[in-house]
């Protein structure tokens, strides 16, 4: 056996593991603000990752048209924050 760092065994852990998308989740709420900016993050209310999709849940139906229309750059805002290619499709709702 070799040895690993327990951040190794961690990260080794999380990248086989279903709450991989739970912890990346959490990840982005923390971040949606920087991303995204304040007015839609106070109008978003969930974010949820499932497999490589972003679920965004807004009550606002301009904000959500405007999410809609802006799906490439959320993308890569995203993934330029959590460090990798982990999204590779937004769904508004």
């Amino acid at each position: 056996m070799g040895e690993y760092s327990l951040g190794e065994a961690l990260k080794e852990f999380l990248n086989k593991s279903r709450i991989r998308g739970d912890i990346q989740a959490l990840e982005i709420d923390a971040v949606w603000e920087n991303i995204m900016g304040k007015t839609v993050a106070r109008y978003t209310d969930k974010l949820h990752i499932i497999g490589d999709k972003l679920f965004v849940y807004t009550s606002v139906a301009p904000l959500r048209h405007e999410l809609v229309y802006q799906r490439s750059k959320i993308i890569e805002r995203v993934n330029e924050a959590l460090g990798g290619k982990v999204i590779k499709e937004v769904i508004v709702k």
